[in-house]
């Protein structure tokens, strides 16, 4: 490992041409490198830029003129880019195997961290596939920030993973929780009442998780197992809500992989010892989900037609979403004994001119297949979809459309019906 100012860091002396760089999601992101990078692009042989979902200002249109962008994720600020983007659809549960066998290219890892007092550094903030992408690329550059917390399990990295440290920063992205809209908060009632007591939850980021988590003020005793977590946690912790005492593994402990909040998020996760950080073949995986207690993911789409099939990647023809950790969570949510999937939105856009309930998606794509929904949320009801026929899914989802568009979707069916018809 060799120790070296930012200043000293040149790039153009590390990477070899078309090599790919790719960085930790959302607070994992290494700013002052990524910053760094952006400004030596004049002296680079096109590398590419592979990312998840980001909440900088790194990524921008104009850098196409000197990188190459893929993109596993469309949301954030990674929606800047996207429409120059090589997109890669893939789970994240199956981004560890990718990228350790190599079908994922990793050349340089960007990465930030910070020493343990018992040797050996911490990642802070993430872990989900980041040590399997410094596992695997030929080079691993880390920035020093002490500002992150101290965080074991899976977000440990060892000094001999470390090609070049690299000295200065102590920025974090901030991601703090969305405040919800009216309508977001009837949607988040009706699901806070589907969750029993002692059950399971997984909570990701956004407003929809912030809004389900002021309805369970009166729930007790819950868990939480998630993709990442955001301030909401410290909230219901505090509150004695999540106590994680009935989850059937890692009990007493919320297991997310990533700390996507503010400070106090991160105050609380190095503070209480109540988090642990693990990677993604673990948060993910069906194998986790069966062994938890009436685990209820909770998740959202852009669309979904009438027999339950949903689009959570493209809308007005660009790519805004992700696949991610959806299609996990909502089999997770299936295969945990009292578990359930819940997907919910609301019926609208917020302009209210287009339905999000649609008779067909056309040639968007099918992010959620029709036989893995099982329970459905907008603010005008609850749909449960397992088990149910073509005919029953629509008139089910057709019950919690919003009226205004009620109509032409009753419409649509019926043309759709007359055209499959046998003569």
């Amino acid at each position: 490992m060799k120790q070296i100012s930012l200043t000293q860091l040149r790039f153009s002396e590390i990477l070899a041409p078309g090599d790919v760089i790719a960085w930790p999601q959302g607070p994992g992101e290494p700013l002052a490198l990524t910053e760094r990078l952006v400004e030596q692009r004049a002296e680079l042989n096109r590398p590419v830029l592979q990312f998840g979902l980001t909440q900088s200002s790194t990524l921008r249109p104009e850098l196409a003129e000197h990188f190459d962008f893929r993109a596993l994720n469309g949301a954030g600020t990674s929606r800047r880019v996207t429409a120059l983007a090589d997109i890669i659809p893939c789970q994240i549960s199956t981004m560890p195997a990718l990228l350790r066998s190599g079908q994922l290219r990793v050349d340089v890892a960007l990465i930030q961290v910070r020493p343990l007092p018992n040797g050996g550094y911490t990642t802070g903030v993430i872990a989900d596939f980041t040590q399997a992408m410094i596992e695997r690329a030929r080079v691993v550059i880390a920035l020093l920030n002490p500002s992150l917390p101290l965080m074991g399990g899976d977000a440990c990295v060892d000094e001999s993973d470390i090609d070049w440290l690299v000295d200065g920063d102590t920025r974090i992205i901030d991601m703090p929780d969305p405040a919800p809209s009216a309508v977001e908060l009837e949607v988040a009632a009706r699901v806070a009442a589907l969750i029993p007591d002692r059950a399971t939850i997984q909570l990701g980021i956004g407003t929809l998780p912030a809004a389900v988590a002021k309805y369970l003020i009166h729930h007790q005793a819950l868990g939480v197992h998630s993709g990442v977590v955001s301030d909401v946690l410290v909230d219901l912790v505090e509150q004695g809500i999540v106590t994680n005492a009935y989850k059937g593994i890692d009990v007493g402990r919320t297991v997310s992989g990533g700390l996507f909040g503010t400070q106090r998020l991160r105050d609380f996760a190095q503070q209480s010892k109540l988090v642990e950080l693990c990677n993604a073949g673990y948060t993910h995986q069906i194998s986790t989900a069966q062994s938890l207690s009436a685990f209820h993911s909770i998740n959202s789409v852009i669309e979904m037609d009438l027999s339950g099939q949903a689009n959570a990647e493209i809308a007005g023809g660009r790519y805004l979403g992700a696949i991610g950790g959806l299609v996990d969570f909502v089999r997770a949510g299936t295969v945990s004994p009292g578990g359930h999937s819940i997907l919910a939105f609301p019926s609208t856009t917020p302009d209210g001119k287009n339905s999000r309930i649609v008779a067909s998606l056309g040639d968007r794509p099918v992010t959620v297949p029709r036989v893995e929904v099982d329970v459905i949320v907008t603010e005008h009801g609850v749909a449960h979809l397992r088990g149910c026929s073509l005919a029953e899914r629509a008139k089910r989802l057709l019950a919690i459309s919003h009226p205004d568009h009620q109509e032409s979707l009753e419409r649509s069916l019926r043309t759709s019906a007359k055209a499959t018809s046998p003569d």
